[in-house]
């Protein structure tokens, strides 16, 4: 027998004997791997059901909800789009009853960016804190807000922290040179000016034509300024 014809033999037979070991398996297992088999339909079908039945329809009953305090919130009546006006809920409302649904976790960001301009700095941090999102605009906004706050509580250190996450988040030309703006006006506030100049260098060479870059020329010659004092 030639060398070919045996080697294509002995491949048969580890094919075979891995067949009759994976089939002696499924027998002494089959009462285990049924259950699993099961198991797994049961969670699938679960979740499925639950997403169709549940969370859908408690969606569509947040979105109708939240409509008016969007309205609110539009105009700047930031305590009627917070706590509501006795006939539709507020975003903390929603947040409450509906916190399994996507508008909960907007309600968040639009309840931190309300109680930013209403002075409540801490309760601002813990809702933007709480909001998720992936969006080249918002994710930037919402992490600058947290720095806005932070600075407002005299915690230099912790808004850049969430400036330079905003910069990170951005990658546009409208949010990057603001975030970076700030980047730099907090490293002056801690006299870090080596790192000031280089944010808003940053602004000259990669946003020159951005409301910042237009007037970044002025903050580049005093923080040179203030270098050589």
């Amino acid at each position: 027998m030639s060398k070919k014809k045996v080697s294509e033999q002995d491949q048969f037979e580890s094919v075979e004997n891995a067949l009759s070991r994976t089939e002696h398996y499924i027998e002494q297992n089959q009462k285990s791997l049924t259950i699993i088999v099961i198991a797994i339909i049961v969670i699938v079908g679960g979740y499925l059901g639950y997403q169709r039945f549940v969370v859908s329809p408690k969606e569509k009953e947040a979105q109708s909800q939240m409509w008016m305090a969007e309205q609110y919130f539009a105009r700047d009546s930031f305590n009627l789009a917070l706590y509501g006006d006795g006939n539709y809920l507020g975003f903390l409302d929603i947040v409450d009853e509906y916190s399994i649904t996507k508008s909960a976790n907007l309600a968040n960001y639009y309840i931190g960016i309300s109680y930013l301009h209403l002075g409540q700095y801490e309760q601002a941090i813990e809702y933007l804190k709480a909001f998720e999102s992936d969006d080249k605009m918002v994710a930037p906004i919402a992490y600058g807000a947290i720095g806005d706050a932070y600075m407002e509580l005299g915690n230099t250190d912790e808004a850049l922290l969430f400036y330079n996450k905003a910069v990170e988040k951005s990658k546009n030309e409208f949010t990057a040179p603001v975030y970076l703006m700030k980047v730099g006006f907090a490293h002056e506030l801690n006299e870090d000016f080596n790192k000031a100049l280089e944010a808003y260098q940053t602004i000259k060479k990669e946003f020159p034509e951005s409301a910042e870059g237009r007037q970044i020329d002025k903050y580049i010659a005093r923080v040179e300024t203030l270098m050589n004092n």
